[in-house]
């Protein structure tokens, strides 16, 4: 593999007659905070592959080159205004005007034919560059503020469901990932049917690892014993509370049965805490955040992974279960429903439910047979309709539908 460029050119040359569009994203690898960051490094992938040239214009951590050309995709990072502001909303308001500053830049030199937004953190910036660059702007939305939460509570709150409602008010497009998240976007922005897409998040081939137990190394896995594994951002609505108590209830019925729990956030000391007073420090690990190499080996180890979410717009971690072989047991819940067939693809619990958990994974755990079959089962599901190939087919038809409406409106 080619090293990455990181010298941004001092020259731009058009490349081909390659149409170039513009993502716009407060994260991208290897900035990883959520899913966001890797669905969109695999969108412009595939976008790539489907004849753009692709340019995504993301924030800079600090300790990232500020231009990179990796794998034909431009990658141009920006410093917020006042980055080193601890208040959140006025870092996202300067990481915005960074944005939009370095977009017109690049604009001079590069002929967009249009913007694509991920979520209210950019929007801001696509909504002014929309109108000051006159391109069309498709945004999409991954999660709301009111799911997240199910409902509005604080200012704060209110300030972000205000940002998402201008946002996808003044995009020209709407894509979702699930027809859960279709149906939420109507309920809480009135939006037309009609403006909205609705496109699954994709999943990368499955990684071949070379030496699995070295990239176990330092954390709580164990020679013997089956593996429950499960991996998220530690916040209330992924559901790892029902796990805990789940834990509880099944430590006596499979003596050899222990939980990882991977991933960081504001919940994990809170989840510690909690694991600590019901004596389970020894059955459930929470080891925070592991690199890409050693969550795809745990997927590799685990008996079976679990993802019980209360909220969950689409759950790309699902189908990196799925793509890896091995049974899932996901809640019957937003788009999490939408990709496992019960009892065909995974199997389905029902939310906030220790039981329903408890009741899915002992029959996992009792029927190897049946375990491996959702597994091989879920694999295929996974390859064959969540490809970023299919995903770009499918976002590059939204495109070229929103340019051909532009171009009729401009010659009413």
């Amino acid at each position: 593999m080619n090293e990455p460029i990181t010298a941004e050119p001092k020259e731009y040359v058009q490349n081909d007659g390659m149409p170039k569009i513009l993502l716009l994203t407060w994260e991208y690898p290897p900035n990883v905070v959520g899913g966001l960051s890797r669905h969109v490094h695999g969108l412009a992938g595939g976008l790539n592959q489907k004849g753009y040239e692709v340019h995504v214009l993301t924030a800079n951590p600090g300790n990232l080159p500020s231009y990179e050309n990796n794998e034909r995709i431009q990658v141009h990072r920006v410093s917020p205004l006042k980055e080193k502001d601890h208040n959140f909303l006025h870092w996202i308001l300067g990481l915005n005007l960074a944005m939009e500053q370095k977009a017109r830049e690049l604009s001079s030199y590069h002929d967009f034919e249009l913007i694509h937004a991920h979520d209210w953190l950019v929007g801001a910036c696509g909504l002014s560059l929309r109108e000051s660059l006159k391109l069309p702007l498709i945004t999409t939305i991954h999660a709301t503020e009111h799911g997240r939460n199910n409902g509005i509570y604080t200012e704060l709150q209110k300030f972000i469901h205000e940002k998402e409602e201008q946002l996808v008010n003044g995009s020209d497009r709407v894509i979702v990932c699930s027809e859960y998240m279709k149906e939420e976007l109507i309920q809480q922005f009135s939006i037309s049917s009609e403006k909205m897409a609705v496109i699954a998040n994709g999943i990368n081939k499955e990684v071949q690892l070379e030496n699995p137990q070295s990239i176990l190394a330092g954390l709580p896995v164990r020679d013997s014993g089956r593996l429950i594994f499960s991996i998220g951002r530690m916040v209330k609505e992924k559901g790892f509370d029902t796990l805990i108590e789940s834990a509880d209830r099944m430590k006596e019925r499979f003596p050899d049965v222990y939980f990882i729990i991977a991933g960081k956030g504001p919940m994990l000391e809170t989840y510690r805490k909690r694991t600590k007073e019901l004596q389970l420090e020894n059955l459930i690990h929470f080891p925070g955040f592991i690199n890409d190499m050693q969550r795809s080996a745990l997927f590799r180890k685990c008996s079976l992974a679990v993802f019980p979410s209360y909220y969950e717009p689409f759950g790309i971690v699902a189908l990196e279960a799925m793509i890896s072989g091995r049974p899932a047991v996901v809640s019957n819940t937003g788009g999490l429903k939408g990709i496992v067939k019960h009892g065909y693809s995974g199997l389905l619990m029902t939310p906030g439910d220790p039981s329903s958990f408890a009741e899915q994974a002992a029959h996992l755990l009792e029927n190897d047979d049946i375990a491996n079959t959702i597994g091989a089962n879920g694999k295929k599901v996974a390859e064959s309709l969540f490809s970023w190939g299919r995903i770009a087919e499918e976002t590059k038809r939204v495109f070229e539908e929103t340019l051909i409406s532009q171009k009729l409106e401009d010659l009413v």
